[in-house]
C-alpha cells in the first residue's frame, strides 16, 4: 500500500501536533512529578544514609521548592522521553524504506533501556563506593569538621552521575549507527582498539568524581559496551 505524499505545510503541521501532544503529557507528567518528587528524593538519598547516619542540610529558604521543581522536571523527562522517541520515530517512519525502518527503530528501542541499565549501575554499583569515599576523605581532614551535605548539591550531584552513566550506555547505539551508514568501518574500530583503551579512560576521568574506583567503574562497562558493539557491526566487504 503507497504512502500518501504529504506536502511542506502537511509536514509541519503533523510536526505541529506531535509537538503539542508531547508537550501536554510533559505537562502531566511535571505535576505527577511534584507529588511523588518527595519520594524521588528519598529513594535518591538512600545510598548515603545507608552508610551514614547523619543529616542534610537546607541552607536557603527556597531549598524544598527549587529541589521539588527540579525533581518535578526530572521525573518528567524521564517520562516524556520514551514518547519523544515514539513520536519521533512515527513522523520520520513514513519516508524511511524498509531496510532503514528496520535498523533505526530497534535503536530507538534500545536507547532508553540502556539509559536506565547504565543510570542503575551507577546507581546501585557506584555509588556506595563513591558516598563512603567522600565520607572517609571527609572524616580524615586535619581540622574538626562536621559533615552536613547540602541537599541541593547531594542531588544534584547524583542525578548527574545517574546522567553521565546514562549517557556513556549510549555507546553501542552510537558506534552502531556509523558502522550502519559507512562512515565507521568495522575493521578500523577493531584496528584502533589500543587507542579506544586510552580515550575509554581518559572519559571515565573526565566524567566521575576524582577516585580510581568510580573512574574503573565507569571505564570497565564502557570498554566492555565498546567490545560489545563491535559485534552487531558489519563486517567489511
Amino acid at each position: 500500500m503507497k504512502t500518501k505524499k504529504m506536502t511542506l505545510m502537511e509536514h509541519f503541521a503533523e510536526l505541529r501536533r506531535r509537538f503539542l501532544w508531547c508537550l501536554v503529557i510533559f505537562l502531566f507528567a511535571f505535576i505527577f512529578g511534584w507529588y511523588v518528587s518527595p519520594f524521588v528524593q528519598e529513594f535518591l538519598t538512600l545510598p548515603l544514609l545507608k552508610i551514614w547516619d547523619g543529616g542534610l542540610l537546607y541552607n536557603g529558604i527556597t531549598d524544598g521548592l527549587m529541589i521539588r521543581l527540579s525533581l518535578a522536571g526530572t521525573v518528567a523527562t524521564v517520562i516524556c522521553l520514551p514518547v519523544i522517541l515514539w513520536h519521533l520515530w512515527a513522523f520520520v517512519a513514513p519516508g524511511l524504506r524498509d531496510k532503514e525502518k528496520n535498523f533505526i527503530w530497534p535503536m530507538l528501542v534500545a536507547s532508553p533501556i540502556l539509559f536506565v541499565i547504565g543510570a542503575s549501575f551507577a546507581f546501585y554499583i557506584l555509588f556506595p563506593f563513591v558516598f563512603q569515599f567522600f565520607i572517609e576523605l571527609n572524616q580524615s581532614a586535619p581540622v574538626p569538621a562536621v559533615i552536613m551535605p547540602a541537599v541541593r548539591d547531594y542531588l544534584t550531584f547524583a542525578i548527574r552521575l545517574l546522567k553521565v552513566f546514562g549517557i556513556a550506555f549510549q555507546l553501542p547505539i552510537v558506534m552502531i549507527f556509523l558502522n550502519r551508514i559507512g562512515v565507521l568501518p568495522r575493521s578500523r574500530v577493531c584496528a584502533m582498539r589500543r587507542y579506544a583503551i586510552v580515550l575509554v579512560v581518559v572519559a571515565a576521568a573526565v566524567l566521575t568524581p576524582p577516585d580510581v574506583v568510580s573512574q574503573i567503574l565507569l571505564a570497565l562497562p564502557m570498554w566492555g559496551l565498546f567490545e560489545l558493539s563491535i559485534l552487531f557491526m558489519h563486517r567489511d566487504d
